[in-house]
């Protein structure tokens, strides 16, 4: 089965999480298909702390892949986040 999940990098103390899709069996920082975005939950203001592909993100979703329940909830934050700018747009 495909999953879509976080891949923990950064250094110690300081994590930082791809968001990938992946085959379940492989290790969690193990190889991957594709990157579809980026985590950093120690992001200061003014910086990106999460960017998802959304429209590669509904494709695997499409296919079958299944998301974990942290991807879902940090795409439900990134669309809160998104909404309130294009409503200024």
């Amino acid at each position: 089965m495909v999953v879509i999940r976080l891949s923990r990098g950064g250094a110690k103390g300081r994590p930082f999480f791809n968001i990938i899709v992946a085959d379940k069996r492989v290790r969690r920082d193990g190889s991957f298909i594709e990157r579809i975005g980026f985590y950093n939950p120690t992001a200061k203001a003014g910086e990106e702390g999460l960017r998802i592909a959304l429209d590669r993100l509904n494709y695997w979703i499409g296919v079958g892949a299944q998301p974990s329940p942290t991807v879902l909830r940090l795409v439900k934050q990134g669309a809160g986040a998104q909404q309130p700018a294009q409503a200024a747009a």
